[in-house]
């Protein structure tokens, strides 16, 4: 029996239609009720888990921003923050406005969105995300816990190597929802620097961790974590990455396994 789970939610515990099935939440009680550790690792900010945070019964701790921010679920409140401080973030930014002039800029900061006036919000408005549109100067004017850049047409496979080659060396590049739209850290944070992080605190070893996710910003939890699996939608890059596979987010393969490692 595994002493921590970390599992992604979009994409791979929450459904297509943005729900958590209820047997999915009772695989997730289990991991507790056994006395062993629930980690929800995602790309989401903070204000974001509080409808998740319901649906689980408060329980856990979540890993947001993909590793930059570590939030307690029991009482949504912040334990520690790594952020991208503002001349990195105007550094990058000028940086990637060269290689893509495309690119329209957003920032996440603790408690808030701040994005361009020509950022595509998509399905979202700015009131949804609980966000502003800004001026250049408002939009760099703090440290940020993530930069997203966005190509209306872009493929986000690409649009990453291109950006990995322009500011690698200053921020974490990765890519999570399949459109066009990359998602950068702090350099060296991930999803796995912040488990590895928190498992260390507790004396919980890697081999001790099972973990679950979908898309590329998972990679670094999912080859760190002694087990790994995939679900059944997930990206190529991750199917060839894991130690396992299990059924797709819409058909509960998270739940599938957690119930056979929690009988």
């Amino acid at each position: 029996m595994p002493r921590l789970i970390a599992t992604d939610l979009d994409g791979t515990i929450v459904r297509t239609d943005g729900s958590v099935s209820a047997r999915t939440v009772a695989a997730l009680a289990r991991v507790e009720r056994a006395g062993r550790m629930l980690v929800l690792v995602t790309g989401r900010p903070p204000r974001w888990m509080r409808d998740i945070a319901t649906v689980v019964g408060h329980r856990g701790i979540a890993i947001c921003a993909n590793g930059a921010v570590v939030h307690d679920l029991h009482t949504e409140s912040t334990v520690r923050a790594r952020v991208i401080e503002p001349e990195v973030l105007a550094t990058v930014v000028e940086r990637l406005r060269a290689a893509v002039p495309e690119f329209r800029f957003a920032v996440e900061h603790e408690s808030e969105f701040v994005c361009e006036s020509d950022y595509d919000l998509g399905r979202w408005d700015a009131e949804a995300i609980g966000g502003r549109r800004v001026d250049d100067e408002g939009l760099l004017d703090g440290p940020g816990t993530k930069l997203l850049a966005y190509h209306r047409s872009g493929d986000p496979d690409r649009l990453a190597e291109r950006a990995e080659k322009a500011v690698g060396h200053l921020v974490t590049v990765t890519h999570s929802s399949g459109r066009g739209l990359l998602e950068m850290s702090a350099q060296g944070v991930t999803k796995a620097s912040a488990l590895a992080e928190f498992c260390a605190e507790h004396g919980i070893a890697a081999s001790e961790v099972v973990a679950f996710g979908d898309m590329p910003n998972d990679l670094p939890m999912l080859t760190w974590a002694g087990t790994s699996y995939a679900v059944a939608n997930a990206h190529p890059h991750v199917l060839r990455a894991v130690t396992g596979r299990t059924g797709a987010n819409d058909d509960d393969g998270v739940a599938e396994v957690i119930e056979r490692l929690f009988p």
